[in-house]
């Protein structure tokens, strides 16, 4: 694989792929707003390039990393070889939770996900996928959002980046309905929108999403 773009966070240095979204915003604010508990289970959907992997695993204990697109599996493994941590990082190629066992759960799961409002033809492309979230913007968001709890262990959080273009009271509605407390933790302001991060735990301790 070519790697025409690189970049650096701290000490790190990352490949980009053509083929694989190049980390912006959205990437950068949950890089610099990921706390890690010591040897806990992160899980990192639509991973890319892998950088939030590659940062959690400086202080998780086990990282699972996954993506739809068969590119940022190889530009991200690449990348965890080149930053030392692949050992601690298991990547697997699939869909949201998809290739995650069903016995499986995380401390900590991170999604940036797909949130920008588009048309079918914008999400043909390995890239337009990575950013395109339906005519709403919302298709991967509630998908996740359905999903997400059932792999959380106790005491677990999700961090989730989105835009105020797909609904951000929305998303807040979502997570309550899972039994899950949301706040806006961080966010960027643009022109006509705002990226913003936000964190969902469970309401109560001792809430179990498992049938």
């Amino acid at each position: 694989m070519k790697y025409p773009k690189k970049l650096c966070i701290n000490d790190y240095v990352f490949l980009v792929e053509e083929r694989v979204y190049e980390p912006a915003e959205d990437t950068f604010l949950l890089a610099e707003n990921l706390k890690v508990e010591e040897n806990g289970d992160v899980l990192d959907l639509g991973t890319g390039c892998g950088i939030l992997a590659v940062l959690a695993a400086k202080h998780a204990r086990k990282v699972v990393a996954t993506d739809i697109n068969p590119y940022a599996i190889k530009c991200a493994k690449e990348n965890a070889r080149k930053n030392s941590v692949e050992d601690r990082v298991e990547f697997r190629l699939g869909d949201l939770f998809q290739p995650i066992r069903s016995d499986e759960t995380f401390s900590l799961i991170l999604f940036n996900a797909p949130y920008l409002p588009s048309k079918p033809s914008e999400q043909k492309s390995w890239i337009g996928r990575a950013w395109a979230g339906g005519a709403n913007g919302r298709d991967l968001v509630d998908r996740f959002i359905t999903n997400a709890p059932e792999f959380l262990s106790a005491g677990g959080r999700i961090l989730l980046v989105q835009s105020s273009l797909s609904g951000i009271e929305k998303t807040m509605e979502k997570f309550a309905d899972r039994r899950l407390g949301a706040k806006v933790v961080a966010e960027v302001k643009f022109p006509f929108e705002r990226i913003v991060l936000i964190e969902a735990e469970p309401k109560s301790s001792g809430v179990s999403f498992r049938q």
